[in-house]
């Protein structure tokens, strides 16, 4: 076994939590691409009104669990041990990885079991990613961290475009591999993590503070679910923004936040330390993360329905297997991100990171500029090229940016600011789902309710049907084009079609008149989607820029020697190395 002080050990702990940490978000993506294979698994309509909820919440569950508990479990590592809270969360991932794909249900029950462990699942992988930043900080030295973060956070980050091609892939073979894959990795990587980590960091025992955990929870939960709900329709209008429930529990959620806010700043060990945002590189670096990541997460969203619903079909590819191939064209992002990811945290520990995170952000808004002015049926080589580059932005930003953050605190808060990045990363990539999809459903309801009737009736569908059909919610259109499903045919059903000729029959419910019919109007919505995507991109390269002040000793976290030296003699042993490495680093703070 190797111990702490072992020259071997810091590249052990960076090996294993980058396992964790892949394992942890390629769930958070998988899921994403494999939902027409999933939903056909285990029958459920994709049109049916009633089981958009069930789309939505296997979408957006796991990735709002992790967003709610990080910060509370890498404080809860800050506390009792980040490895003991890690090596948990591996063995939790790995068990309810194997009841997922044991779902014995069909329906609705088989879509409430699979949302239901993917919740405790993403506690798992939540313990995985708040704590897993904390431990290589830990274990390596302030002259390496920038490389071993960037390993790391592109291993996280890589997980989400890895996601989308492996679920692609094995969706197309059986939709319970997608969960299958996980068992023999978790396995080895629990084992390994139990037999191989140790603590190295201080820790001090500390008091709960449960009404933070419970106000943070509740409100950034009602918030979350609430921007779920309004995506859909209510009430005769296309989304639900004036459900009562909707408004509920985003007013609601916002009071119970501020609330938390203040139980914060009067508590002795409060879960969310909010000092530490009195430091301008912690603040402008969490807020260029959250940005990051609504932009990021909006654009994967955009391009599989791009490639799934209009694309492909396009050119000519069964809409049985758009979500396999919609992974392999989207191939060269993850391409890109890989490239740049390792590379900029090696870079950013010679020159700093603060110019790499900025340019990054800048580059993914080039990228989103050149996807703007495509056309809905594009050139894939331009494409590929526009996605490549993106990524490579991507990767620019990730691990220097993560570097700025986990630099910016005293090494007894690296778990809680570990979660604390992590909550920005998760929430803003369910916030980017209601954001992105809203935006979306905006632009299709002006253009394309005038479109999908014209063209309906161009092919001879009665027009009293088809306007019944154009006034539908645009987001079950949208849905239709997410999951790569051709709705018309079940829309006209056999007796419309039936009375048509064979031809427009044949036509209506072929590979090129949906995709035709919607391109234009997502093109629309695909303007809004991606201006705004550049504005945070832009935005959060300005603040990227921005530089820390330094905290003198009194007034901050970082102690003077002889705190150091107390604090360090009531912790729990350290081994000989740590013993030094943790006040230099402390001071190099």
């Amino acid at each position: 076994m190797i111990t702490t002080d072992h020259p071997r050990y810091k590249w052990v702990a960076l090996s294993n939590t980058t396992l964790g940490n892949l394992l942890a978000t390629i769930n958070s993506s998988i899921v994403l691409i494999s939902l027409p294979a999933i939903f056909k698994g285990i029958h459920v309509d994709p049109l049916d009104a009633g089981n958009v909820s069930y789309l939505l919440w296997m979408l957006m569950g796991y990735m709002l669990v992790t967003a709610v508990l990080v910060v509370t479990l890498g404080r809860l590592g800050d506390m009792y041990g980040r490895v003991k809270i890690y090596n948990a969360g591996f063995a939790i991932f790995t068990i309810t990885s194997v009841i997922l794909s044991l779902d014995p249900f069909d329906g609705g029950g088989g879509a409430l079991w699979l949302i239901g462990w993917r919740v405790l699942q993403a506690v798992g992988g939540a313990m995985l990613m708040a704590n897993s930043a904390a431990i290589i900080t830990d274990a390596f030295s302030a002259e390496q961290r920038g490389m071993a973060l960037g390993v790391n956070i592109v291993s996280a980050l890589a997980g989400s475009f890895i996601g989308l091609v492996l679920g692609g892939v094995l969706a197309e073979w059986d939709w319970r591999s997608i969960f299958w894959v996980n068992i023999p990795l978790g396995v080895l990587g629990t084992i390994w993590a139990y037999r191989s980590l140790h603590d190295t960091g201080v820790r001090r025992p500390a008091k709960i503070d449960w009404w933070g955990n419970a106000t943070f929870a509740i409100g950034l939960t009602a918030v979350l679910a609430a921007i779920t709900y309004g995506i859909q329709p209510y009430g005769g209008h296309t989304m639900g923004w004036t459900n009562p429930w909707v408004l509920t529990g985003l007013i609601g959620g916002a009071f119970v936040l501020a609330a938390f806010g203040i139980i914060e700043t009067r508590v002795a060990e409060p879960m969310f330390p909010l000092a530490l945002f009195k430091n301008i590189g912690f603040t402008s670096g969490n807020a260029a993360n959250l940005l990051a990541s609504v932009a990021r997460g909006g654009l994967q969203f955009m391009l599989i329905i791009w490639l799934q619903g209009i694309w492909l079909p396009l050119h000519g590819y069964d809409y049985e297997s758009t979500p396999l191939w919609a992974g392999i064209y989207l191939v060269p992002m993850t391409i890109g991100f890989l490239a740049a990811g390792p590379l900029a945290g090696y870079l950013s520990d010679k020159f700093g990171p603060r110019l790499f995170a900025s340019g990054g952000l800048l580059v993914m808004a080039a990228s989103f500029v050149g996807l703007l002015l495509l056309p809905g049926d594009f050139n894939y080589t331009i494409f590929a090229i526009l996605i490549f580059i993106n990524g490579l932005g991507g990767g620019l930003f990730a691990a220097p940016n993560t570097s700025l953050i986990m630099s910016s605190v005293p090494a007894n808060m690296r778990g809680a600011a570990s979660g604390m990045r992590a909550t920005f990363q998760n929430a803003g990539q369910v916030l980017s789902i209601g954001v992105f999809f809203s935006l979306m459903v905006a632009g299709l309801a002006d253009s394309l309710p005038g479109t999908l009737s014209t063209g309906l009736t161009s092919q001879g569908v009665p027009a009293d049907t088809a306007n019944m059909i154009a006034q539908l919610p645009p987001v079950g259109t949208l849905f239709a084009a997410f999951l790569g499903f051709n709705p018309i045919g079940e829309l006209l059903g056999p007796a419309v079609l039936g009375a048509l000729p064979a031809a427009n029959a044949a036509n209506l419910t072929g590979l090129e008149f949906f995709p035709r019919l919607i391109s234009e109007p997502f093109h629309d919505g695909l303007v809004i989607v991606f201006w705004l995507a550049i504005a945070m991109a832009v935005a959060g390269a300005l603040l990227s820029l921005l530089r820390s002040k330094k905290v003198p000793p009194a007034e901050g976290f970082v102690a003077h020697e002889a705190e150091v030296k107390a604090e360090l003699s009531d912790a729990q042993p350290l081994s000989p190395a740590t013993a030094v490495s943790e006040p230099l680093d402390r001071a190099q703070q």
